[in-house]
């Protein structure tokens, strides 16, 4: 079982990133990008928009991913009929629309497999697969798809967002498999306790959700950037994404529900550990970097009901606390001893 649950984990990897092939393909060709339009231009006739014009100057979406035309360009902005999206946020290229399809339904299916790989690894451990940083990871990075799956299935005009939802799975379960691999080993006796369902069962589902949170925070500070008339890479990427608004709305609401979890989860650790060292704080490295990270958050959830504060500088204090959970969970295994020091590796 434990050479089965390895090899599945090959398939998964694969099974994203040929998601994420055909994701870069609908965002690249689709009419929403630069290329779709220029694709499409010598079939198109040219309409006078006078309505609807936003703020910008750009023609709105009926799918509410932002202007069309460039920013700053004013009323009676002349667009093709091509530009204006469809309801669903797609193209109007069959191969595009197709490609995204095909984006879904690889993502779904590496989610399958994805989760035969914790439950094969577990059956071969006798016990929940969360016993080391490879383990954990391959939980977190299930639960970041499943949510990105539930939301995509609530907001299909989110659809974009999922090259770089796939994109980010690729390279946390490369590094989990060429990294952090680990040989199954028994539990260490301080993790031998109901507590360890508990505890590590709620840090791992809200670290997937706040990962997943991330990537609309990311592209939101991206598409803002782009709508303030930058166009370097990576502010390039703003074009092709939904509103500014619409990615800020989501990593709010990402962020909100993982929180309270996070903080039941931090508080679950210390009854664990007083449980099983005599005490509920003991300055050991990985409490210290929870407890940055909770702080953090807090900070970003205050920043954001604060009307005084900007809203990109709130989502760089949620980016900031997704370094501290990174830092959490890949620098105190590896380059700090304490208690909390079950990577696994050498």
């Amino acid at each position: 079982m434990a050479a089965l649950s390895d090899q599945l984990l090959v398939v998964t990897i694969l099974g994203y990133l040929l998601a994420m092939i055909c994701h870069a393909v609908e965002y690249a060709f689709g009419t929403r990008s630069v290329i779709g339009r220029a694709a499409a231009r010598p079939e198109r006739a040219r309409v006078l928009v006078g309505a609807g014009v936003g703020a910008a100057g750009g023609a709105e979406p009926v799918d509410g991913s932002g202007p069309v035309d460039e920013p700053g360009s004013g009323a009676g902005t002349t667009l093709s009929a091509t530009d204006v999206l469809t309801p669903t946020g797609g193209s109007r290229s069959p191969r595009a629309v197709l490609a995204g399809r095909a984006a879904v339904a690889l993502t779904v299916l590496g989610a399958v497999v994805h989760l035969a790989v914790l439950v094969t690894r577990g059956v071969a451990a006798e016990r929940m697969p969360w016993g080391n940083m490879y383990e954990y990871l391959l939980s977190v990075t299930f639960v970041g798809v499943v949510g990105w799956l539930v939301l995509l299935y609530r907001r299909p005009t989110l659809r974009h967002l999922g090259l770089f939802v796939a994109l980010a799975m690729v390279l946390l379960l490369a590094v989990a498999g060429l990294v952090l691999y680990v040989p199954i080993v028994p539990l260490v006796p301080a993790l031998d306790s109901y507590w360890f369902v508990v505890h590590v069962a709620t840090i791992a589902t809200s670290s997937g959700i706040l990962l997943l949170g991330a990537v609309p925070a990311v592209m939101y500070l991206i598409r803002h950037g782009y709508d303030q008339g930058k166009r370097s890479f990576p502010y390039s990427l703003g074009a092709r994404v939904p509103a500014a608004d619409t990615l800020e709305r989501l990593t709010f609401r990402l962020h909100a529900f993982a929180f309270p979890l996070f903080t039941f989860a931090v508080m679950a650790g210390a009854v664990w550990a007083e449980a099983a060292w005599g005490r509920y704080w003991g300055w050991d490295p990985k409490e210290i970097w929870a407890f940055i990270s909770w702080v953090v958050y807090a900070g970003y959830l205050h920043a954001r009901a604060t009307p005084s504060v900007k809203r990109p500088v709130a989502t760089w204090i949620a980016v900031l606390g997704f370094l501290t959970m990174q830092m959490n969970l890949y620098g105190v295994n590896i380059f700090f001893e304490g208690l909390h020091s079950y990577g696994g590796l050498d």
